[in-house]
Formats: structure tokens, sequence, C-alpha cells
């Protein structure tokens, strides 16, 4: 007895050095207790780029959508921390016997930002200006099925009818991507072929409205957007409180992270739309220590930084020496010349674990933990470039093409984003081993979308953000159609049989509503991707995220913006 209390007593005091070590390091350990909230005042929080529009299906950057989530609302949202569907504009549903068709019933009583009720009609209405060919939306690809539109239409002034074209394993999920938009403020814009540009970026306030917590109130270009809350809007929390708490929200643009850091030390600023840079923890954790901050590990994050080639035939066409820049030779070799741990070391300090394939292993419900992954061989490597004809000519250690030229791209990645720029040049080095020469250019946020759209550029190391963990409703990525398929979007036809194989195996993931036979297709999906190799990514990040000791009821989820995705039920402590 007296040795089972000796080695529990020892037990205890190894899994209390654990959770000491685990604390130091990441920041794990139990949220502070909740202080009681008041309704009113304001919080400020920072974005890294200008929003590229107000129209949310015009754009999809980061900004964009933030806006999006404080200013709109959807019929059903995706709740970030569990992962499951909740009803939003929708009061509930259900699915008919044919297993295609929904019927949704509207929250009653709802209004927009400026008082006019909301209706089926703008349901209907928001899904015309979705699929509306002149606009090009390029959220329309992530609310199809098979390549085909679902149809809506409206009994009643309370009642939609969504009827999918064939059965759909997610449902309903689908629509969390779609911000429900008022067609009495849009409609002439549709019809006169202007939806895609209206509600740009120097639409006056005043013209826009939403069913969101927030209306913008002030945009001053390059610094900051103001949102004051909507008098209007429909939720209340358990004690019947009506939402938004706060009066007022502010999101400063700050492109870089070095000021924006500053600005989160010095109270500046409540929170941020990404996560803590690894370089930051310590600093940021004594900032915990002494009250001011709230550090929160909420595990590892779903989007992932990753390394594409343009794979467009345009690419090819302008320079036929180059082709080895498209062939799947090449993207093999740079993964096997690319230490993944000293990456994960280097990159993000320790603070992440290797990644292999397009899907993060922080995708408990979806990664598949059986795709082979390409081992750490430099020599391997070398020699798959030779047999691309590649090869050092001259004896100084640097490889050479047929034609004699040298082997080297150029690598676009967003500037200021230190964990990708960081990430671009540690590539840079471990492709110079194996006698590949890269140019990183780092430019800023919409200027690597620009040439990614006009498939202006030779390779990518930019981040994902994914709007899902399921991967059906991001289609618009897995399909060769997609216009997010970014190392060859929008085909006419699959370009490669593997690519053929891809569209076969998500269409038939997408139509089962067998969870178990959806997790295998895309786990074969994932061993497709994973023999072509058309996105290679190196590590997987720990999310950790700072909060202003200020904040209340914040509920960080591992996907960006981590505390903005929940925006109502923010408020200021008392």
């Amino acid at each position: 007895m007296a040795r089972t209390a000796r080695l529990t007593a020892a037990l205890v005091v190894a899994l209390l050095l654990v959770a000491a070590v685990l604390v130091w390091r990441f920041g794990w350990g139990p949220a502070p207790a909740s202080a009681p909230a008041r309704v009113g005042g304001q919080l400020v929080a920072t974005i890294r780029s200008e929003p590229r529009t107000f129209n949310r299906y015009i754009g999809r950057d980061a900004a964009s959508e933030t806006v999006s989530l404080l200013t709109q609302a959807k019929l059903v949202r995706v709740n970030r921390t569990t992962g499951e569907i909740e009803p939003w504009l929708a009061d509930s549903w259900t699915l008919a016997p044919d297993g295609v068709s929904y019927t949704v019933k509207l929250r009653p009583g709802v209004t927009f930002s400026d008082g006019v009720p909301f209706t089926s009609a703008d349901v209907v209405f928001a899904f015309e200006a979705l699929y509306d060919d002149t606009v090009a939306s390029p959220v329309a690809d992530s609310v199809t099925v098979g390549g085909k539109r679902l149809e809506v239409s409206a009994p009643d002034a309370t009642t939609v009818v969504i009827r999918f074209p064939s059965p759909f394993g997610p449902g309903l999920r689908l629509l969390d991507n779609v911000p429900i938009l008022p067609k009495y403020k849009l409609e002439a814009a549709l019809r006169a072929g202007t939806f895609a540009s209206a509600w740009g970026p120097t639409t006056p306030p005043s013209e826009m409205s939403g069913l969101g917590p927030f209306v913008l109130e002030e945009y001053q270009a390059g610094q900051r957007l103001v949102f004051e809350r909507n008098p209007h809007y429909w939720r209340r929390d358990p004690d019947g409180v009506t939402l938004p708490y706060l009066d007022r929200l502010i999101l400063e643009i700050v492109p870089d992270q070095n000021a924006e850091l500053l600005r989160l030390q010095a109270g500046e600023t409540d929170l941020t739309q990404s996560e803590v840079r690894p370089e930051d923890y310590a600093t940021l954790k004594r900032q915990a220590e002494a009250g001011r901050l709230r550090l929160e590990d909420v595990g590892i994050g779903l989007d992932l930084d990753s390394l594409w080639f343009n794979l467009k035939p345009a690419a090819k066409a302008r320079d036929p020496r180059r082709a080895w820049l498209q062939s799947g030779e090449l993207r093999h070799a740079i993964s096997e010349a690319v230490d993944r741990r000293a990456f994960a070391e280097s990159v993000f300090l320790g603070a992440a674990v290797p990644s292999y394939g397009a899907v993060s292993p922080g995708n408990t419900r979806w990664y598949a933990t059986d795709v082979p992954a390409d081992p750490y061989d430099p020599g391997a490597a070398r020699t798959l470039l030779a047999g691309l004809g590649l090869v050092d000519g001259n004896g100084d250690g640097m490889l050479e093409d047929r034609s004699g030229a040298p082997v080297r791209f150029t690598l676009l990645t967003m500037k200021g984003n230190s964990p990708l720029e960081r990430g671009a040049a540690f590539l840079r080095e471990e492709l110079r081993k194996v006698g590949i020469s890269v140019d990183v250019v780092p430019l800023e946020t919409g200027a690597v979308v620009q040439r990614i759209e006009g498939g202006d550029y030779d390779a990518v190391y930019f981040r994902f953000q994914a709007s899902d963990t399921d991967p059906a409703v991001n289609l618009d990525l897995w399909l060769t159609s997609g216009a997010f398929h970014v190392w060859n979007p929008s085909q006419m036809a699959p370009a490669t049989e593997w690519e053929r194989r891809v569209d076969d195996l998500m269409r038939q993931q997408v139509s089962s509503l067998d969870e178990g036979q959806r997790k295998w297709l895309f786990a074969e999906v994932q061993r497709v991707l994973a023999e072509h190799r058309p996105l290679l990514t190196f590590a997987a990040p720990r999310f950790l995220v700072a909060i202003s000791s200020r904040v209340a009821h914040a509920t960080p989820a591992p996907m960006r913006p981590p505390v903005l995705w929940n925006p109502d039920i923010l408020a200021v402590r008392r």
C-alpha cells in the first residue's frame, strides 16, 4: 500500500511538472474564471488588410469575410468551436422523404438594420444573385452539388423550400457560406448587371444594410472600419437581453504583425484577426501573467500554409523551356528535399507538427491518418530532378535544365506575415541544397491574390482560409471546375486523370448520406493528392490566441478569425 501511495504521489508530481512545461511553452491550462460582462462599451480589433468589397458574394479575402461576419447573417451557421450546424435566420427545417427537399421556416419578426422586414423573398433573391452568370461569384461553386445549383422557392413570406439536385451529405451545412443580402437594396443592381461592383469600398455605409449584429458606420481606407450596434438585431441572450452587448466595434487596419503586437501589448487593441506568432509567445505570456491578456491554445490550426505551382496550360505556353515547373516529379522532389521537423522547429519555434497533405491533422473528423508521407531524403530528391534532365552541368552546385538555363523559379508570398515569410525563406534554403534557386517575392495580400487570380506567377506560398471543416463545403477547392482550385482553376474539363479521379470521388462523397462512406471517400481523395502533390504543406501550427483581459465571452476557434466569428456575444468586462 505504501509503495502504491509513493508511486501515486510520484505520478502526480510528474503530471504537475508536465503540465507546468506545457503551460510554460504553449500557455495550456484552464481558462480564467469568467468575469461579469456589461452591456455597452467598445472593443478594438485589428485586421491585416483592406476589405476588397463589402459584398461577400464577390470577395473571398479575409477582411471581406470578417466584415460579413459582423454585418450579415445566414440561414444556418456552423459553430466553429463545436463544428455543429445551428439554426440562425432559419428557425427550423424538415427534410422531405425524397432526401433532397428541405422546408425551412424563417425566424419571425426579423428585420434588416434599417428596420425593413426580412422575408423569404430576400432568400430567393440571394440565391438568384449568387448564381447569376454576370455576377461570376467566387462563392457560387461552394453552393452547388455535383456542379448543379440549388432550387430555392418561397411558398409564403416565412417559408423557403430548398431543393438539392441530388442527396447531399452535409445537408444545409453548406448554407453557412451564404449571408442573406437585402433584395430591396440590391435588386436594381442585379437587373442592371452591376451587382458585381455594388457595395464596393467607396459605397457610403448608409446605402448598405444587413441582418448581422453590427452596421458599418465609417470606413477610412488604410486606417479603420467602425461598426455600431445594429438597433434591429434579432438575437437575445438567455436572459432576454438584446444582442450585441457592444455599442461599437472598431477594426484597425494593421498590415504589419510587429505593429499589431505592440498595439496589443500597449492596450490599444483588444484582439486580432489571426493567431499569435510563435516568436511572440514569451512576450505575451508575461502580459498574461500580469493579468493584462489571456492566452489560449485552441489546438492545431485548420488552415495550412501551402506551396503550389501554376499548372495552367497558358503558363507553360509562355515559356516552354520551363515545362519542368509543372511536372509532378518536381513537386515530389521538393517534398523530399524539405526537412519537415526542422521546418516546424525553425518556422514555428516548435509549436507545430509536421504536415504532409492538403488537410490539417487538426481537422480530426476528416484527416486521414494512413495517407503516405514523403520522407526527408535530399538524395532521392536529386535523383528525381536528374530524371527531369535537371543536372549540375558546370559544377557550381546548382542545377541547369537541358537548355543550360538555371533551374530557378519565383515564389510569391504574403508580406508582413512572419510565418509565411520565414517559411518561404526556409524553403529557399532547403531547395538550394539540392540545386534549385528560388527567388522569394513578398507582396501585399491584395497583390498576391491578384497575381493568383490572373495566373501571373510561377509558384505561391500562401495560407488557405477554410470556410468549414467538412470537405463537401469546400468543393471550389477540390473540384477542377472550382474557382479556388488554385493550381489550375475553373477548368472546363479535368486537365489530368488524377484530377478527374478526385472529381469523381468528391461527387460520390458529397452525395452519400452515410458518414462512414464519406470519410472513406475523402481519405481516398487525400491519397490521390498525396501521390500527385498539387498542394505541398510542411507543418501544421498550434493555434494560440491572445485576447485583452477586457474582453468577455470570447469563444476562440482554430479558424480565422478566431474570435470575431462569434461577434454578437463579445462584451467588455465590468
